[in-house]
């Protein structure tokens, strides 16, 4: 692009996804990004300064958007921690970005950095998956048909696919909320690993991953689970650093795996927040040998699936001995990496993952996808 970008970005102010931004942008020498809050979005009203290109970020970890989005559904019993009500919150988020879109088309010269159906399918596990094995990318085999109603049409059916070991993903979670490790014993026994917190009826979110050991606690979790949406898939054992599970989040910024990062844990779940930590990088690409350069092309390969998303963390699952990888999730919003840099001789070597993406902008072609895809652009005029 020949002139400076005029940036605003979609998000929670104060967040550090917001502040981060800001600085890779003043970094780059661009003008400090406007803030559109997202909850202005969820009510409506706002206006979009022409020219504007909006990059879309998180609406999480904010109470009173949590509330907008899932507080409905959840009634008297809402509280932030509660792990229920991610089918509101999906349908709350897709109908924001829609909004915002239509907003966009009909603000003169405006443009959207990502594409709101792309973001949809990110945030629907159970499409996501669907379209990269369309694609050909490969991800661990999934329970097919419709969602599971609850435990006892989960547990028929995983007998009847032969699967003992599986992972159940509540379809519009994130950051492993709701996700549950389960795995059925010679003799039936069940074990349900978890951060999940079953307490008087409820499912709240916990920064202690637990184990539940009885058949009735684990149908508990499964059936408060279920009306939401289950992703069910094979448990895939990873391969290991250090004695502890590991895979990698990958980010892909204009199809380039620009930024990779290890994550460990003595648990199932690798998520930072739940006491995974950062793990080598160099022992990684040590322990993989010749096939290394699969593990970030397979995160690249997914990408291809999201063509009008800049941006995607892709979470590549190791197997065989780091010999080859599967795609666990793609993540609209997976650039949170704090203090990471680019690959070396890379095309983000000594960039963060924000700074990647401004570089991307300022020299690549025009960003976002088109107007609209399936239908041509209303005339332009006033923003909602």
């Amino acid at each position: 692009m020949t002139s400076a970008p005029r940036l605003t970005v979609v998000g929670n102010p104060g967040h550090r996804r917001v502040t981060l931004f800001a600085a890779a942008a003043r970094a780059a020498g661009l003008p400090e990004p406007a803030v559109l809050p997202w909850l202005d979005v969820l009510r409506g009203g706002y206006r979009i300064a022409p020219g504007a290109l909006l990059r879309v970020e998180s609406p999480g970890e904010d109470g009173t958007v949590d509330r907008l989005l899932r507080g409905a559904a959840l009634g008297a019993g809402y509280a932030p921690t509660r792990v229920e009500g991610g089918a509101a919150w999906y349908a709350g988020l897709t109908a924001a970005l829609d909004g915002l879109a239509e907003a966009v088309r009909q603000t003169p010269g405006a443009r959207l950095l990502a594409d709101p159906a792309e973001i949809a399918v990110m945030f629907d596990k159970r499409r996501a998956h669907r379209r990269l094995a369309a694609a050909g990318v490969p991800v661990p085999p999934a329970l097919g048909g419709e969602s599971p109603s609850g435990w006892a049409e989960l547990k028929e059916r995983l007998a009847s696919a032969g699967l003992r070991r599986v992972f159940l993903k509540p379809a519009h979670g994130s950051s492993a909320a709701g996700v549950v490790a389960l795995e059925f014993g010679p003799r039936g026994q069940v074990q349900a690993t978890t951060s999940v917190e079953l307490a008087d009826g409820q499912l709240h979110n916990s920064l202690r991953v637990r184990r539940y050991r009885s058949e009735a606690e684990t149908a508990a979790v499964v059936d408060l689970l279920a009306p939401d949406g289950l992703h069910v898939e094979q448990w895939v054992p990873k391969s290991a650093q250090r004695e502890h599970a590991a895979d990698l989040r990958v980010v892909v910024v204009a199809g380039r795996a620009t930024h990779v990062v290890v994550r460990t844990s003595r648990h199932p779940m690798t998520n930072l927040h739940l006491g995974g930590a950062r793990g080598d990088l160099a022992l990684a690409r040590a322990a993989a040998g010749p096939a290394w350069p699969e593990l970030p092309a397979v995160a690249e390969r997914a990408a291809t699936c999201f063509p009008h998303s800049p941006m995607v963390g892709v979470d590549v699952l190791p197997t065989a001995g780091w010999r080859r990888g599967l795609v666990g999730e793609v993540n609209a919003f997976g650039d949170l990496l704090p203090g990471l840099t680019g690959l070396a001789g890379g095309p983000a070597e000594g960039l963060d993952t924000y700074g990647a993406q401004l570089a991307a902008l300022q020299t690549g072609p025009p960003p976002g996808p088109p107007p609209h895809p399936h239908r041509p652009a209303p005339p332009t005029g006033a923003a909602r």
